[in-house]
């Protein structure tokens, strides 16, 4: 690591850190907490003068080629004072053709071309690929909630990356194999932890300091002249592989590979390559439907069906629990206390908010496997194989 990468690390671990805490802190003291604008005004000065001083010598220092996770946490850093930038409202898309944050632009654009990812921060970022130091991963700010929100976000995508990876190896065996029989039953124990995590971040993230210290952080911003959307909790392959390994979800369904497609760039480049992978392979559902017409009652399918339907019920449990409680709760319900001027923006993935319920409804009904006739849920298969069981 240069010099240059380690001063600039040093400072959004520390000042940067501290001057995001103490905004925070003088918004949610506002009767109108989403309003930034003419607040901390100085310190916003400051945020964008010293972050703007790290960067330049690193724009000039260009690729040292240190390989790809030094390029990709350098990316976040990046990426995290763009983000800081549009939370305080010193950047805002809408009144700009290009971004002001010249140099950041310059040097994030040129690290994601080098890697091939978007050019922004990313959920990885604060996630997997978050190194700690002295205990502490980057963040934001120093507050409690931010810690809670990230720490259960990365205990989800490590559980749901645990269940892709049992499925996955299920595909060089077959669905008669004994051993699939405890890959299906692995791939179930970490879904249910998804769901034991969430229900821990629900019960112990506080709504107000989530949806207005944490969230705005997640905005989209200009990376040069184009915007790309924020970051999502989502930006992973392990949900997707499960969705179409499982066969709920199917990469010739347009809305669902569109969903892919907005995401691909803000994987890693692993993950890219296992998506890609996934979309090509014959689910277990089809698998197991095939099979329903040739078993002939044979131990090994009842066995292995029963788990796998289990499995399917219990993906279904975590999208149910994360759109009725985190979507609801977290965000459907602060935003509707907000005045119009504060609906802005005010999603990560950039539509208005009805536009994206709506379609994160359609998504939870296809995993749940629900009887709808709108949306190409596997409803009736399910239940087919549901009523082959003895």
């Amino acid at each position: 690591m240069s010099k240059n990468v380690e001063a600039f690390d040093r400072w959004i671990r520390s000042s940067f850190v501290e001057m995001n805490s103490e905004l925070e802190e003088s918004y949610f003291a506002q009767a109108e907490r989403h309003v930034v604008e003419g607040i901390g005004d100085a310190i916003k000065r400051q945020i964008h003068d010293e972050g703007r001083s790290y960067i330049l010598p690193l724009l000039k220092e260009g690729n040292t080629d240190e390989g790809f996770e030094r390029a990709y946490d350098l990316l976040g850093a990046v990426g995290l004072y763009m983000a800081a930038c549009r939370r305080h409202e010193i950047t805002e898309p809408s009144r700009e053709t290009t971004s002001p944050l010249v140099e950041a632009s310059a040097l994030a654009l040129h690290i994601a071309t080098t890697v091939g990812v978007s050019p922004r921060f990313a959920t990885a970022h604060l996630a997997t690929h978050n190194l700690a130091k002295e205990g502490l991963p980057r963040t934001f700010t120093n507050l409690k909630d931010e810690y809670i929100f990230l720490d259960y976000n990365t205990l989800g995508v490590l559980a749901y990356q645990r269940a892709a990876d049992a499925l996955r190896r299920i595909l060089p065996m077959g669905i008669s194999h004994p051993v699939t029989y405890y890959l299906l039953g692995n791939a179930k124990d970490a879904l249910t932890d998804v769901i034991a995590f969430n229900d821990t971040l629900f019960s112990t993230l506080d709504i107000d300091r989530f949806f207005c210290c944490v969230r705005p952080y997640y905005k989209p911003y200009r990376v040069g002249p184009n915007v790309y959307r924020g970051a999502n909790a989502g930006d992973f392959a392990g949900i997707n592989v499960v969705d179409l390994l499982l066969g709920l979800c199917s990469a010739d369904n347009p809305s669902y590979s569109q969903v892919l497609v907005d995401k691909f760039l803000f994987m890693l480049p692993d993950e890219q390559n296992m998506l890609r992978d996934c979309m090509r392979r014959k689910s277990l559902l089809n698998e197991f439907s095939d099979a329903l017409e040739t078993s002939n009652g044979d131990e090994w399918f009842s066995r292995n069906l029963k788990v796998f339907l289990e499995v399917c019920d219990t993906h279904g449990k975590t999208a149910a629990q994360h759109h009725d409680q985190l979507v609801n709760k977290f965000i459907t319900g602060p935003a509707a206390k907000l005045p119009e001027t504060g609906l802005v923006n005010i999603t990560a993935s950039g539509p208005p908010l009805p536009v994206l319920l709506d379609a994160l409804e359609k998504l939870r009904d296809l995993r749940l496997g629900a009887d709808r006739d709108d949306i190409p849920s596997r409803y009736s298969d399910l239940q087919r194989l549901r009523a082959s069981l003895p």
